[in-house]
Protein backbone atom coordinates (compact mmCIF):
# COMPACT_ATOMS: atom_id res chain seq x y z
CA UNK A 1 0.00 0.00 0.00
CA UNK A 2 1.39 3.40 -0.97
CA UNK A 3 1.88 6.00 1.71
CA UNK A 4 -0.24 9.13 1.76
CA UNK A 5 2.79 11.25 0.93
CA UNK A 6 3.60 9.02 -2.03
CA UNK A 7 0.04 9.32 -3.31
CA UNK A 8 0.15 13.10 -2.97
CA UNK A 9 3.49 13.27 -4.77
CA UNK A 10 2.13 11.14 -7.60
CA UNK A 11 -0.97 13.36 -7.86
CA UNK A 12 1.14 16.54 -7.86
CA UNK A 13 3.21 15.26 -10.78
CA UNK A 14 0.17 14.29 -12.87
CA UNK A 15 -1.51 16.69 -15.34
CA UNK A 16 -4.61 16.85 -13.13
CA UNK A 17 -2.45 17.55 -10.06
CA UNK A 18 -0.58 20.36 -11.82
CA UNK A 19 -3.91 21.88 -12.80
CA UNK A 20 -5.14 21.69 -9.20
CA UNK A 21 -1.92 23.25 -7.90
CA UNK A 22 -2.16 26.10 -10.41
CA UNK A 23 -5.79 26.69 -9.42
CA UNK A 24 -4.89 26.67 -5.71
CA UNK A 25 -2.09 29.19 -6.28
CA UNK A 26 -4.45 31.46 -8.23
CA UNK A 27 -7.01 31.27 -5.43
CA UNK A 28 -4.33 31.99 -2.81
CA UNK A 29 -3.34 35.16 -4.66
CA UNK A 30 -6.93 36.46 -4.85
CA UNK A 31 -7.50 38.96 -1.99
CA UNK A 32 -11.20 38.07 -1.74
CA UNK A 33 -10.45 34.33 -1.42
CA UNK A 34 -7.71 35.05 1.13
CA UNK A 35 -10.23 36.96 3.25
CA UNK A 36 -12.76 34.12 2.94
CA UNK A 37 -10.13 31.64 4.10
CA UNK A 38 -9.13 33.88 7.01
CA UNK A 39 -12.78 34.26 8.06
CA UNK A 40 -13.30 30.49 7.92
CA UNK A 41 -10.21 29.85 10.05
CA UNK A 42 -11.30 32.47 12.57
CA UNK A 43 -14.73 30.84 12.79
CA UNK A 44 -13.20 27.40 13.43
CA UNK A 45 -10.78 28.78 16.01
CA UNK A 46 -13.60 30.56 17.80
CA UNK A 47 -15.80 27.45 17.77
CA UNK A 48 -13.12 25.22 19.27
CA UNK A 49 -12.06 27.68 21.95
CA UNK A 50 -8.81 29.01 20.56
CA UNK A 51 -10.37 32.47 20.17
CA UNK A 52 -8.26 33.28 17.12
CA UNK A 53 -5.02 33.19 19.12
CA UNK A 54 -2.25 31.64 17.04
CA UNK A 55 -0.11 30.66 20.04
CA UNK A 56 -0.63 27.64 22.23
CA UNK A 57 -2.76 28.57 25.21
CA UNK A 58 -2.20 25.22 26.94
CA UNK A 59 1.12 23.69 25.90
CA UNK A 60 1.47 19.98 26.69
CA UNK A 61 3.18 19.20 29.98
CA UNK A 62 6.18 16.86 30.00
CA UNK A 63 5.47 13.40 31.34
CA UNK A 64 7.54 12.12 34.16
Amino acid sequence: MASLFGKLARLASSPQGRMLLRKAKDMANDPRKRQQAKDALDKVRKKYGNGGDTGQSNPPQPRG
